[in-house]
């Protein structure tokens, strides 16, 4: 029975993962939200975000991550490349997931912000939105300001403002979208201590759905943080996975996947993560046939995983014990 319930235990979705809805949404009988368990991510494209996402969404990806950040984003292109892909029939609005992100002043370019620095947080906030909203909507008669049904699947927090009351300001702030303009909210770049006060907070009326996290040694790969997320049903958004993790990649356990399965070293570090439970990751490849090669992977892992379960425990048993983390 304990075997059986370990294997139980291991379980992975190798397609989309359910956000917990918010009571907003419940009230609104809106649809749950479904995350796909592959992010497309967008950071650092520059002029060719445009392309690259259209590519993306080309390839199987119906999940996007971007930010109003200009700094390390280009949102505008991140939407004119969804745009392209719904013209071309590629992808419907309602198939897709779009997360962008708030940015407080710390984090941004002080030459090109989407609002103004010398306003109250409250009124970054709202600019902020608003600018994201029209760059990220998909249908064009939002051009001509006569639709104002456009939505944002999340809405991340990239950081936690340097004070607990300024977070629970801008906190406060992006709630008030919820539920029609922005379906979740979420947060980034968040220690565990700032987590759990946030989510904790009686002031707090939309709880975080989601946490986008760095993935890496030296916070011992985020263990408080995703142990958070699995008591609580929030999803871990895992980012730089690959770039900060050389050692984990040439691990034996992403090896030995990768050989037994024959999807690449990169798709089994993801997967051996998502394996992890309550986790999504993002991949920010600019490879077309890496886009491809990732997505297959997973239809490759769900049927490694239905076949070969206890095999399938034992890689991941020992990526956990890489990482720290005991059951």
């Amino acid at each position: 029975m304990a075997k059986a319930t370990n294997l139980a235990r291991m379980s992975v979705s190798w397609e989309t993962v359910a956000l917990a809805p918010t009571g907003l949404v419940t009230q609104q009988h809106l649809p749950v939200t479904m995350l796909p368990v592959l992010i497309y991510g967008t950071a650092w494209k520059k002029d060719r975000t445009t392309d690259l996402v259209y590519k993306a969404l080309r390839a199987g990806f119906r999940a996007v991550d971007t930010a109003a950040q200009p700094k390390h984003y280009r949102e505008d292109l991140v939407g004119e490349g969804i745009r392209r892909a719904i013209r071309e029939g590629i992808v419907r609005r309602e198939d897709l997931y779009i997360q962008t992100k708030f940015t407080s002043v710390q984090g941004q370019d002080p030459n090109n912000m989407p609002y103004n620095p010398q306003s109250s947080i409250t009124e970054q906030v709202h600019a902020s939105i608003k600018s994201s909203l029209h760059n990220l909507r998909t249908d064009e008669k939002e051009d001509e300001g006569t639709n104002e049904t456009g939505y944002i699947d999340t809405l991340v927090l990239h950081s936690p403002l340097p004070t607990i009351d300024q977070t629970l300001e801008a906190w406060s702030a992006i709630e008030s979208y919820v539920p029609h303009r922005i379906r979740n909210l979420g947060i980034s770049n968040c220690p565990f201590p700032v987590l759990e006060a946030l989510y904790m907070s009686p002031e707090v009326k939309v709880k975080p759905a989601v946490v986008q996290n760095r993935f890496y040694t030296s916070t011992r790969y985020d263990g408080p943080v995703r142990a958070f997320c699995r008591k609580h049903g929030l999803i871990y958004q895992s980012f730089w996975t690959l770039t900060a993790n050389p050692n984990l990649l040439s691990s034996s356990p992403v090896g030995a996947l990768a050989h037994e399965t024959g999807i690449s070293r990169p798709a089994a570090l993801y997967s051996l993560v998502l394996g992890l439970g309550n986790t999504a990751v993002l991949d920010g490849t600019t490879n077309e046939s890496h886009m491809v090669a990732d997505l297959e992977a997973l239809k490759t892992m769900k049927k490694f995983t239905e076949e070969q379960p206890e095999r399938w425990q034992s890689l991941v048993g020992d990526f956990k014990r890489l990482i720290y983390e005991v059951d």
